[in-house]
């Protein structure tokens, strides 16, 4: 694995009690960054708080809704209070929804994989953004997804929220081309072994795919503080 200091600086990880998330925020914690870990599920974060504890890191626990009406609100004023800053935004958290033609999608389908995909990091890049501004080299990751630009069928909801991110977030980047303290970037994961891919295509072998893991490298280029790219899409290439 790519080694990368982080001693000192201060992660958040949404969608972190699985798949990309949880890899994310425990090589986040190996690094030596204090992680913020955040997701629905509280037994996947007293998992993943253990195996951090047990890799010699350190975490704060958050079980968190992303769709809830103010929690995400609630979280930056909590960590602007005890912290103060925020050093790396990791946004993992995704929902896919139901593949079915776009004709059959249900409201209530739209309204979580809009909500999830698009708004949650909306309303944290409200949040969130003066804290990323108050630390000397700011980094804000989104896991996006390759369906905005492939748009196949059936991923109506899943393709349009994750096309809407790419765009949400290259604006603004543009707002701090300028800022040399702060890098914003949305990675394209690829195929990885985790439950939402399993869901989407259940006829593959898992096996053939790498861990969530194996994203580290391209994320420790974003979140480390010599990091130069900015409103970047960058591909994983597993």
């Amino acid at each position: 694995m790519t080694q990368i200091d982080l001693q000192g600086r201060l992660a958040l990880v949404s969608g972190a009690s699985r798949g990309i998330g949880r890899a994310m925020a425990l090589e986040l914690a190996k690094a030596g960054a204090h992680v913020i870990a955040t997701a629905r599920t509280t037994g996947g974060l007293e998992e993943l708080d253990d195996a951090i504890t047990e890799a010699g890191g350190s975490c704060t626990l958050v079980p968190l809704d992303l769709m809830s009406q103010d929690g995400i609100e609630k979280l930056a004023g909590i960590v602007s209070e005890r912290w103060e800053k925020l050093d790396i935004l990791v946004a993992c958290a995704g929902a896919l929804g139901v593949l079915t033609p776009a004709a059959q999608v249900k409201s209530k389908t739209w309204h979580e994989v809009i909500g999830v995909n698009l708004m949650a990091p909306a309303r944290m890049i409200r949040a969130f953004e003066p804290l990323l501004l108050a630390s000397d080299a700011g980094r804000a990751v989104f896991i996006s997804s390759g369906a905005a630009a492939s748009r196949r069928a059936f991923w109506g909801p899943y393709a349009a929220s994750k096309a809407a991110l790419d765009a949400l977030v290259e604006s603004w980047a543009n707002e701090h081309v300028n800022n040399p303290d702060i890098r914003i970037n949305t990675v394209y994961p690829g195929a990885l072994r985790t439950q939402m891919r399993a869901k989407a295509f259940p006829g593959e072998n898992p096996n053939d795919l790498p861990e969530p893991a194996a994203l580290w490298p391209t994320i420790a280029e974003l979140v480390g503080p010599d990091c130069k790219r900015h409103g970047e899409i960058v591909k994983f290439e597993g």
